[in-house]
């Protein structure tokens, strides 16, 4: 086991000058990477940072430039939904106009039909009555011929009539045809 102890031993005892030449090699080591790595990676870091700096600017430009462009979406939705309603309130607005004025019209062709149809009568009426009046004159004329057994004169034929009509009262036939 001595072998063991004196191998070992070296572990133990520190040799001042293998300890100066570690502390001479570090220190070298040290200066050369302050000098030749160590800005370099300092400015590959700031470069790193840099860029990661501008990608967080960016994308928060770019979130608020999406914010201001949703926004400006929700406005414009707004905006067309509104019109939307007014669209259709304007139609619903004109449906019920043009409604209103077809009644209108409507009405206003029955009334006029109702008048055509009342001039007629009228009219049929009265045609009706002249028709009667002349049959009524023809008769009288016949039976005061065959009554007299002669042949009468124009004027005495039309003052016969004349007669005959004014004693009959057409207005109570003129009211039953236009009451049918």
């Amino acid at each position: 086991m001595p072998v063991i102890a004196s191998n070992g031993s070296f572990l133990i005892k520190p040799g001042i000058g293998l300890m100066v030449w570690t502390l001479l090699v570090f220190g070298i080591t040290m200066f050369l990477l302050s000098r030749l790595a160590f800005p370099r990676i300092s400015e590959a870091l700031g470069r790193r940072q840099k860029s990661i700096e501008d990608s967080i600017d960016t994308a928060e430009r770019t979130r608020e430039e999406a914010d201001q462009i949703l926004a400006e979406y929700r406005e414009r939705l707004k905006e067309a939904r509104a019109q939307a309603d007014e669209i259709v309130q304007r139609a619903r607005q004109a449906a019920e106009s043009h409604e209103h004025e077809a009644k209108e019209q409507g009405q206003e062709m029955l009334a006029e039909a109702a008048r055509k149809a009342e001039r007629d009568i009228e009219t049929a009426t009265k045609r009706a009555l002249d028709d009667i009046r002349k049959e009524v004159a023809d008769l009288t004329i016949m039976a005061t011929e065959k009554v007299t057994r002669k042949t009468l004169t124009d004027a005495d034929q039309r003052r016969l009539v004349e007669e005959a009509l004014s004693e009959l009262d057409f207005s109570a036939i003129s009211a039953d045809a236009t009451h049918n």
